[in-house]
């Protein structure tokens, strides 16, 4: 009897042990220190994350703000008119990929925009940085290495692929010593963004080198001044 209710205790303790693993994996586990969480949705900073960042360090260089920390399912998004983050609300409930973790830390460059003249989406441009995951709402410097080319619902869609300054991934300066030091790394990446949304729903062009991608940085960031010139 008392190796039975051991046994009972033991696996009681383990199934609580995975509510609470499971839901911390689905609550706002890390925030960026200088970051105030308002309410469940909503984390204000202290600048604008569009408007008040420069997107370029220098060189290849740039800051990103992080959105979805690496490992994480939770879809959150810097809001283009207040400057914040705020989880995505889809149906009136807050938005959670429905397939393994984000690969890396996934986040926007301020200060640019993926023009929809070009067949963009009208946002800021997107990144991926290959690294270990940092809180959320961060600010932080990578360096690009490349670009995931795609579409997604007919429009461009890329992703820049950068690596995390003073990481394992920093010495990584092209696609093919990300992949040479850390085999199928791209290949895992590209197949995570072709299936994240569902199959067939995302048409993945391939890999661009750094040139392709500071091309891409450089227009992003040439629209972002051009449509601040005309709204004002």
């Amino acid at each position: 009897m008392r190796l039975l209710l051991s046994v009972v205790l033991s696996l009681s303790l383990h199934v609580h042990a995975m509510k609470s693993a499971e839901q911390t994996s689905t609550s706002v586990f890390s925030v960026a220190s200088d970051l105030t969480l308002t309410d469940a949705y909503t984390i204000d900073a202290p600048v604008h994350l569009v408007h008040d960042i420069e997107p370029v360090v220098t060189g290849d260089y740039i800051r990103v703000v992080v959105e979805i920390p690496t490992g994480s399912v939770q879809k959150w998004e810097v809001d283009k008119i207040e400057g914040n983050l705020k989880w995505e609300l889809r149906d009136g409930y807050p938005r959670v990929i429905n397939y393994l973790g984000y690969p890396g830390n996934y986040g926007m460059i301020p200060g640019t925009l993926q023009g929809k003249k070009a067949g963009g989406d009208g946002d800021p441009l997107d990144v991926l940085i290959v690294g270990q995951a940092v809180p959320r709402g961060s600010i932080v410097t990578a360096r690009i290495i490349g670009m995931l080319n795609m579409t997604d619902k007919g429009m461009q869609d890329d992703k820049l692929i950068a690596v995390l300054k003073d990481s394992a991934f920093e010495e990584i300066y092209t696609i093919k010593q990300l992949d040479k030091k850390f085999p199928d790394a791209s290949r895992i990446i590209k197949l995570w963004f072709a299936n994240y949304k569902g199959q067939k729903k995302i048409v993945i062009k391939g890999y661009s080198g750094r040139k392709s991608a500071r091309e891409a940085l450089s227009r992003g960031i040439s629209d972002y001044i051009a449509n601040s010139k005309k709204a004002s």
